[in-house]
């Protein structure tokens, strides 16, 4: 009788780990993307901003070292990183974008839908588009194309790969279908919980409105 209630217990909190587990996994990438969202869109002056997002990367990866098999984690990891290389500038974050995109490569042979929003790969079209090419670095614009068309086809309504899709666009002077992007952008769903990064991002979108319209009256 002792025997099959330990055994029984046993694979009680073998099924109950994976719960437990995912559940404290979502709590910490909560709170993770909660504090990027503040630093990416609210912190203005450059040394602090730069500081808070040191600090989220050493925690993005103190997550994903808790969770080694588990791509979400790798996925904040390589937000993190990449908006980092983005505010600390010159050819030391190359090293930083080039650890990024391994970072995003890694999450999608775990799990090509982590996060369920196309997030690896707007993640992977924006470093490829705004990335400097060979020599210097690894952009590529028809890579950059097909992984947002990925991130679309994953998430057609989601602000984020329809915006990165239009300044994509816009880079390259395609100004009439940048446009139509922007527009969705515009209409996507509030994201709950995500309500300083859905206001940050539409700022974005009025900014690059302001763009088209400049280039392409309608």
């Amino acid at each position: 009788m002792l025997k099959r209630f330990v055994a029984a217990l046993a694979v009680a909190f073998a099924l109950a780990a994976p719960a437990a587990a995912d559940e404290s996994i979502d709590l910490q990438l909560a709170a993770l993307a909660h504090s990027w969202d503040h630093a990416q869109f609210e912190i203005q002056v450059h040394d602090a901003k730069l500081a808070e997002l040191r600090r989220l990367d050493v925690q993005a990866q103190q997550i994903a070292q808790a969770h080694p098999g588990a791509a979400e984690p790798l996925v904040w990891q390589a937000i993190v990183l990449s908006s980092e290389a983005g505010v600390e500038g010159g050819l030391g974050a190359l090293g930083m974008v080039g650890q990024a995109r391994d970072l995003l490569l890694r999450a999608e042979r775990i799990n090509p839908n982590a996060l369920g929003d196309g997030s690896i790969y707007t993640s992977l079209g924006s470093l490829y588009y705004q990335v400097p090419g060979f020599p210097l670095g690894f952009g590529d614009r028809n890579r950059a194309r097909d992984y947002l068309q990925r991130a679309l086809r994953m998430n057609p309504t989601g602000i984020e790969p329809n915006y990165f899709m239009a300044d994509f666009l816009i880079r390259g002077s395609e100004y009439a279908q940048a446009g139509q992007y922007l527009q969705r952008a515009q209409n996507a769903p509030v994201r709950p919980g995500r309500e300083v990064a859905d206001a940050g991002r539409r700022s974005d979108i009025a900014a690059l409105l302001a763009q088209v319209r400049a280039h392409h009256p309608s």
